[in-house]
């Protein structure tokens, strides 16, 4: 199984969703940054279960331990391992699961390729194992902003058929972000957006959505061609998240539609950079980022797990019909967003150091 993530800035993430605990092991993270726990739990209660009625109700405190790497409030430059306990447990809620595998999830898939699966709420299949990826993603986001001034912010743009209009990605931050439940910063948008979910929780069902990103004064010249281009590393890291589905950059799909002499981002003198009047690149172009800000959407299915009744078949052939118990989100987005910025975070920062390495740079303490 492949659980770790990064070349320079390596992260591993561990546990399933109901056993003692998830985290991860952070290798590669530069010496003398000072780091407490606090600083990683901020991203942490951002993706905690419990926050609103629109999430699932299970209840996570999701403290996190550093049990190594740090001393007297500064990294070693040693592995960070960082742990969370599992307290709210209810493995008896998926008995009847064991022999049915759920429509659209991993059960099936697990199941064959394995032999074997954590039939206790989904194992490394569940959205609980993104804990290690949060609190990983929120040491290299401090890194970044601390050493670099790299801003990385994601928001909901869109829940079902609702869509967010009009956010200035020059100016979004996480304050705005998060002055709703359902993180959308368009005021118009979210309660609709609030309306939709909790309409298909009443329905014992659940909805999509889309994540958008902006990542902010990230430097010319990130990124790996060919196979690690900057934007294959960001959609990689994307598509790894649970429940995603597609993952566009810049104008994207929508710029398939344009003539390119109308998509063609011309260049500028900006300051004492070169910079380019538009944007449709999303700030990377030839898999190398550009200088102007990087921005790129993550699309999320329709949560699996739904309590209304499914006709399906068990393990064995025999049609059955699965009502899932089970404490489950009926839409991922809002929860969704800490994630994306983590894993945005390590990209950039790995991509980071992989240039400065290169350069035969020295980070500065």
């Amino acid at each position: 199984m492949s659980s770790t993530f990064g070349t320079l800035f390596r992260v591993t993430t561990f546990g399933e969703s109901h056993c003692p605990g998830v985290g991860a092991v952070v290798d590669g993270c530069p010496p003398r940054l000072a780091l407490t726990a606090e600083d990683i739990q901020r991203q942490l209660d951002r993706r905690r279960p419990g926050q609103s009625a629109m999430t699932t109700d299970r209840q996570e405190g999701d403290r996190v331990a550093i049990l190594s790497g740090v001393e007297n409030g500064h990294t070693l430059g040693t592995p960070i391992a960082l742990l969370v306990p599992n307290r709210d447990q209810r493995p008896g809620d998926y008995a009847e699961m064991a022999a049915v595998p759920r429509p659209s999830h991993a059960d099936f898939t697990y199941q064959t390729k394995y032999g074997i699966r954590a039939a206790s709420g989904g194992g490394r299949s569940s959205a609980r194992e993104t804990i290690g990826r949060v609190a990983a993603g929120a040491i290299a986001e401090k890194i970044l902003a601390e050493r670099f001034g790299i801003q990385v912010v994601a928001w909901v743009s869109a829940v079902g058929e609702v869509v967010a209009d009009g956010v200035d990605m020059a100016a979004i931050d996480r304050q705005t972000v998060d002055g709703t439940p359902v993180r959308c910063p368009d005021p118009a948008a979210a309660p609709a957006m609030t309306a939709a979910i909790q309409a298909a929780r009443d329905d014992q069902d659940s909805l999509g959505g889309m994540v958008s990103c902006v990542c902010r004064n990230v430097p010319a010249g990130l990124g790996e061609p060919v196979f690690d281009k900057l934007e294959a590393l960001l959609a990689h890291a994307m598509l790894s998240i649970p429940a995603t589905k597609g993952f566009e950059i810049g104008s994207g799909f929508a710029g398939t539609r344009l003539r390119g002499s109308l998509h063609n981002d011309p260049f500028v003198q900006k300051g004492d950079r070169l910079g380019t009047l538009s944007n449709h690149s999303g700030g990377i172009q030839g898999g190398i980022s550009n200088g102007e800000a990087i921005h790129f959407r993550v699309a999320f299915k329709p949560p699996a797990t739904i309590g209304r009744a499914q006709t399906t078949a068990d393990f064995a052939g025999r049609q059955v019909a699965l009502a899932a118990k089970g404490r489950h989100d009926p839409c991922v987005v809002p929860r969704a967003v800490p994630i994306v910025e983590a894993m945005a975070a390590l990209v950039l920062l790995d991509a980071v150091l992989r240039q400065a390495a290169r350069c035969m740079g020295r980070l500065q303490p």
